[in-house]
C-alpha cells in the first residue's frame, strides 16, 4: 500500500501514528515538488477561516483559504488548473500547476474567468529537508498514494476527506476512520 517512489503529484497521507502532531493530524498533502534538496507540498484538508478577499483586498472572491503547512505562513500560495491563463505556472501533474502570476490570478478571479473548482490557496507550505520526507515514510508518518483524484483534487476540501481516505486504505485504518481526534479522550 504504501508506494516509497516519491514525486510531484504524489498524495501524502498522515499515518494514525501521527495524531498528536498538531499540524499534520488527520491531513492530505498534494506533493508539489521533490528533488536533491527536498521536498515541498500542500495540506489539502485543513481550511481557515480567511478568504481570499481577507487578505488580497482588491481580489472580489470569497475562496477559501486553507493551511499549507508551517513553514513560511507570511505567504500566500497557489496550486491551479489554469496554466493556459496563468502564466509562469509550474506543472505538478495530473493537470494541476503550481504558482503563477499573482496580478494575472487577481483579474481573472475579479473578471469571474477563474472558478474555486479550478484554484486552491493556502498560507505557508509544509517543506522537508533532504531526505527528511523518506525518513518520516521509512517511520510510518505517512502512506504515500497516486493522485487517483487527478485535477479534481483540488475539489477535495472538507475535513472528512482523510476519514474517506482511511475507508479506502480498508483493514485496520478503517478503525482510525472513526476514532475521535484525539483517541485520549475516549
Amino acid at each position: 500500500m504504501n508506494q516509497t517512489v516519491l514525486h510531484r503529484g504524489k498524495l501524502l497521507i498522515a499515518e494514525p501514528s501521527i495524531l498528536t502532531d498538531n499540524w499534520f493530524n488527520r491531513s492530505i498533502l498534494i506533493l508539489v515538488e521533490h528533488n536533491m534538496d527536498g521536498s515541498v507540498g500542500f495540506i489539502l484538508n485543513k481550511p481557515l477561516e480567511y478568504r481570499i478577499h481577507d487578505l488580497i483586498p482588491d481580489i472580489e472572491s470569497d475562496f477559501p483559504i486553507y493551511n499549507g503547512g508551517p513553514v513560511d505562513q507570511d505567504n500566500l500560495y497557489f496550486i491551479h488548473t489554469r496554466p493556459d491563463l496563468i502564466p509562469n505556472s509550474e506543472f505538478i501533474g495530473d493537470d494541476i500547476f503550481w504558482g503563477g502570476d499573482i496580478k494575472t490570478v487577481k483579474q481573472l478571479i475579479n473578471d469571474g474567468e477563474i472558478l474555486g473548482s479550478e484554484i486552491r490557496f493556502f498560507m505557508g507550505y509544509s517543506g522537508w529537508d533532504i531526505n527528511q520526507l523518506e525518513n518520516e515514510i521509512k517511520s510510518k508518518s505517512w502512506i504515500i498514494r497516486d493522485n487517483r483524484f487527478k485535477a479534481g483534487v483540488i475539489m477535495q476540501h472538507d475535513e472528512s476527506f482523510w476519514k474517506k481516505e482511511m475507508l479506502q486504505l480498508g483493514g485496520s485504518y478503517q478503525i482510525w476512520a472513526n476514532a475521535p481526534d484525539n483517541p485520549s479522550n475516549n
